[in-house]
């Protein structure tokens, strides 16, 4: 029979999975956002991930994200993502290295979710 020790123990480890398991949830459904991003903008620097992106306001061209860790190391070859002239939610789960620089196109106003 086990003893209060092992029930114990036992019952610490279901916690921690737990624990373990909504963080890793949390950082797939992103924990941080960018909002109302309207001009070039370094939203996080080091590694994480792109969750999603928010057109609210569409603008007349396409804007772009980019795997960099300042506006000024954003450019074509570590672009990841070009953000779409059209209003919506785009889901995206992108790994990131560097960090992440939002580049709205013209007009645009976007919010970004990440982690």
């Amino acid at each position: 029979m086990a003893g209060l020790d092992d029930l114990l123990t036992a019952s610490k480890n279901i916690v921690t999975a737990l624990n373990n398991n909504a963080q890793t949830t949390l950082s797939i459904q992103g924990t941080k956002t960018g909002v109302a991003l309207s001009s070039n903008t370094a939203v996080s620097s080091g590694s994480g991930r792109l969750v999603s992106v928010v057109v609210t306001i569409a603008g007349s061209s396409t804007g772009s994200i980019y795997d960099a860790v300042s506006v000024t190391q954003a450019g074509t070859a570590n672009k990841i993502y070009v953000i779409p002239d059209a209003v919506g939610v785009y889901v995206l789960n992108i790994p990131i290295v560097n960090g992440i620089v939002v580049e709205p196109g013209t007009g645009q106003t976007v919010t970004v979710c990440y982690s």
